[in-house]
């Protein structure tokens, strides 16, 4: 009897039996740490999400407000400043802004150290001046305050020309200042600038371009 077919058909059956083995040995050994051949095991994540409130940013482009500070004019002293303020803001980064602003000047140091006559009537002695700036926010980001409280903010930096009303006459006014605007609520904006004007004096035959300097103050509204 031909036993060859018999035996070709043991070599086919022992040949498959050494093929399937090592799957199911991994099959095993994934079963046996929990895990599935078939869906792996997905851990799920728990993290604490947190409630962010977005900035209070205003989207009106036109501000207005007020403010209040002290003026140091070149040898007539340091007095109170105060007056309005309205701006329009072309974007995030520039905007442009009308100024009007008053204060009342002292003595010259010529007029206490001579005790002559007074040079300037009470009238001329009011300062009164109309400036026209535009602004660009060089540094705009957030000011905290504790933790838990954050107020938008920018410092920004202002050129502009103008006129001023001082001793009798109209008086050509450069000015270039800093600032810094925070956001209190979505439409309140408080300020804080520092400014230089800049005009031409030319009391007692002496003609010079002097430098005033003003800090100031505002409360402002966007609308």
């Amino acid at each position: 009897m031909d036993r060859r077919p018999h035996l070709f058909l043991l070599s086919v059956a022992v040949a498959s039996s050494a093929l399937a083995a090592p799957g199911a040995h991994a099959q095993s050994q994934a079963e046996s740490v929990g895990g599935s051949a078939q869906a792996p095991q997905v851990v799920e994540s728990e993290v604490e999400r947190r409630t962010v409130k977005p900035a209070a940013v205003p989207t009106e482009n036109f501000e207005i407000g007020a403010f209040v500070g002290i003026a140091s004019i070149e040898d007539f002293g340091s007095n109170v400043v105060y007056g309005s303020r309205i701006a329009y803001h072309f974007t995030e980064d520039y905007f442009a802004e009308a100024i009007v602003g008053r204060t009342e000047t002292g003595k010259t140091s010529y007029e206490y150290s001579t005790g002559a006559r007074p040079l300037l009537s009470d009238d001329q002695r009011t300062l009164t001046y109309y400036d026209l700036t535009v602004g660009w926010n060089v540094l705009p980001g957030e000011v905290f305050l504790g933790r838990k409280r954050a107020m938008p903010s920018a410092l920004y930096v202002t050129s502009g020309v103008g006129s001023t009303r001082f001793a009798g006459d109209d008086r050509f006014t450069a000015s270039l200042g800093a600032g810094l605007r925070l956001l209190v609520s979505d439409s309140l904006a408080v300020h804080v600038d520092a400014r230089d004007r800049m005009f031409k004096i030319d009391l007692l035959n002496n003609s010079q371009v002097t430098h005033n300097l003003e800090f100031t103050m505002s409360l402002t509204a966007f609308f």
